[in-house]
């Protein structure tokens, strides 16, 4: 069966590491959870409330992390996910886990990447000359690390998929899975 690896770690949205998690294990794929250590993670809920100028933040589910960030052979997986919320923030700093990620973006292998997300492929040094969608409020962070930002829930780049947040996620999805296939990757 293949495997598909999402990075995550602490604070990350839940609905972006959850629909992914199951929908790609759904489509028959091995999915694992890959974070800074091997622990349990605690993700949280972003909502928008009314009067507020950015999104709420509320505990959300907690889950296992796989494997730790250290161990992971990119050789291993056909794919990677990269969902939201803070985790993001701090994952970019670990260099494991810019490593990953350049493994997928030298072999051109299928990336999905949400929300706060494209913070860890500018960091690792992915995003010149792409264009990503992101966090709308990323834009700015988008456009400095030389890619051209596009706000939409499914913009493809050649081996890279990427939306906005949580909302996106059925129409993300889609388009990860259709890039999959097109690479010739099945479970």
């Amino acid at each position: 069966m293949a495997r598909i690896i999402i990075l995550t770690g602490d604070a990350a949205e839940t609905l972006e590491v959850f629909y992914p998690y199951h929908r790609l294990q759904e489509a028959g794929f091995e999915v694992d959870i890959a974070a800074p250590t091997k622990k349990k993670l605690q993700f949280v809920v972003h909502d928008f409330v009314d009067g507020y100028d950015t999104y709420t933040e509320k505990p959300g589910h907690c889950w296992d992390a796989d494997i730790a960030f250290a161990d992971v052979n990119p050789d291993d997986y056909v794919a990677a996910v990269i969902p939201g919320g803070r985790a993001p923030e701090y994952i970019r700093n670990n260099e494991d886990a810019k490593r990953i990620v350049r493994a997928f973006f030298d072999r051109q292998s299928p990336v999905a990447a949400t929300c706060h997300g494209p913070l860890l492929l500018a960091s690792a040094g992915v995003l010149n000359g792409r264009t990503t969608s992101a966090y709308p409020e990323l834009a700015i962070d988008v456009e400095l690390a030389g890619a051209t930002f596009e706000g939409g829930g499914d913009v493809v780049d050649s081996n890279l998929v990427s939306a906005r947040a949580w909302p996106d996620n059925g129409v993300w999805m889609r388009a990860f899975l259709k890039n999959l296939e097109a690479a010739g990757i099945t479970a």
